[in-house]
């Protein structure tokens, strides 16, 4: 079950973080796995992971936000492959203020990237999903994009924009046998996360993580590679009858707060 044996998978942010932990476990279950990061060097370092574990992947530099570029990797990969099985749009950033202390470059920023990034993938990906007859798409939301999350005004609204992208192409392309999901995480344990905590709790940094690992009913932050065990989950054929879905793997913050 959950093989991803002969499939080509795409994933965007690949570099780092939950992305990390799906091409690896993409790679495991058999997929070739092509990684589009800005960071070369961490996007290298995760390919060389999988080489080590026998698996197969490759990496391009890439700004998701420019849509000449994201739209000439995916080409890339469809000319070196010949499909495009799996695509996961994971790249992303966030930002931290409420509506009143979110600049115009902040809101900007985020836009370029959570959204516009995420519409340039979907774009070029389920045009070649067409072209072949069919295709799965994962898009990384959060469950920042379903309840008010504090002091994340710009960040909650790219993923509710993000959400609303997933129900849409999931109706428009029904016919074409292209499926698209919506992962929404609740605090994750990621490199970023860390990272937040040492720059704005200097000092705090283990009364804060578990401060903010008890926010959550489970009481604990989850783990990237639980959240690339669901990603694999409604990417391989076993999820075959599931479209237009926002699935939370959030510790129960969304239905048990």
């Amino acid at each position: 079950m959950f093989s991803l044996s002969g499939k080509t998978a795409v994933i965007t942010g690949g570099g780092s973080g939950i992305g990390r932990a799906i091409a690896l476990t993409f790679a495991k279950q058999g997929a070739h796995v092509e990684l589009l990061d800005l960071d070369e060097a961490a996007a290298s370092s995760v390919v060389n992971e999988i080489h080590a574990e026998g698996g197969s992947a490759a990496s391009q530099v890439c700004d998701v936000s420019i849509t000449a570029q994201a739209t000439a990797c995916i080409e890339a990969v469809w000319m070196k492959r010949g499909k495009l099985d799996i695509f996961v749009n994971n790249a992303g950033i966030a930002h931290v203020g409420s509506v009143l202390a979110t600049s115009e470059e902040d809101l900007d920023r985020i836009y370029r990237v959570n959204v516009k990034g995420v519409a340039n993938c979907l774009k070029a990906g389920v045009e070649k999903m067409v072209a072949q007859g069919g295709g799965v798409i994962l898009n990384m939301c959060s469950i920042a994009a379903q309840m008010g999350i504090a002091e994340r005004f710009a960040y909650s609204m790219s993923k509710g924009a993000v959400l609303a992208m997933t129900y849409s192409v999931a109706q428009d392309y029904l016919k074409h046998d292209v499926r698209c999901n919506a992962l929404c995480p609740g605090r994750i344990q990621t490199p970023f996360v860390e990272g937040f905590i040492k720059k704005n709790y200097p000092g705090r940094e283990e009364e804060m993580f578990e401060k903010l690992s008890k926010t959550q009913p489970l009481g604990r932050m989850g783990q990237p590679e639980e959240v690339a065990a669901a990603a694999l989950y409604l990417c391989s054929d076993e999820a075959s009858f599931i479209t237009g879905v926002a699935y939370p793997i959030d510790g129960g913050s969304l239905s048990l707060r």
